[in-house]
């Protein structure tokens, strides 16, 4: 039984589902630190105010308008990756999947009338999707988010070839 469970251990990529992780949690500090607790969905719904907002200066400046986008996209691949073992072509499927994902939400608050006809009823009670549909009412469509998405789908699959293993386990 430990030989199978060291076998799936060499099979997840620690490093990239590390970098993915750090990522996501440095993100997290945009919506602590740069936007008001009103437009935030974990500050917002949470019964304890955890916003930093008028406490700390804005770190982040403009680029944290479009950065959420950019690491969005960046740490869900590095993680999607580093949990499945695959090699560059898996790599590129998993990166071009996440990037259509975030390019369609960003899509939908372009479309925002028809993209929350579409949300399901059964969203409301996720809590995680509870408000997916005021997500696309009151979200704001910008080219640079779409930018922000492409570089930030770029750049991770660099990292994850970077990143890869080779058969014995090592990074390449």
């Amino acid at each position: 039984m430990r030989e199978k469970s060291k076998a799936v251990d060499r099979r997840i990529n620690w490093v990239q589902i590390s970098i993915g992780v750090l990522v996501l949690a440095v993100g997290s500090l945009i919506y602590l630190i740069d936007r008001p607790p009103d437009h935030t969905y974990f500050v917002y719904s949470s019964p304890i105010n955890i916003s930093l907002f008028t406490t700390i200066p804005q770190i982040f400046g403009l680029i944290g308008n479009s950065l959420p986008a950019f690491i969005h996209v960046f740490s869900f691949i590095l993680i999607t990756a580093g949990l499945i073992f695959c090699k560059k072509r898996g790599y590129l499927i998993i990166c071009l999947v996440w990037f259509f994902i975030d390019v369609v939400f960003e899509l939908g608050q372009k479309f925002n009338s028809l993209s929350s006809m579409i949300v399901p009823d059964w969203f409301a009670g996720i809590p995680l999707l509870i408000n997916t549909e005021s997500y696309f009412l009151h979200g704001t469509f910008d080219l640079l988010d779409l930018s922000a998405i492409t570089i930030g789908a770029a750049l991770a699959y660099l990292v994850l070839l970077i990143t890869n293993r080779n058969k014995e386990g090592a990074l390449a």
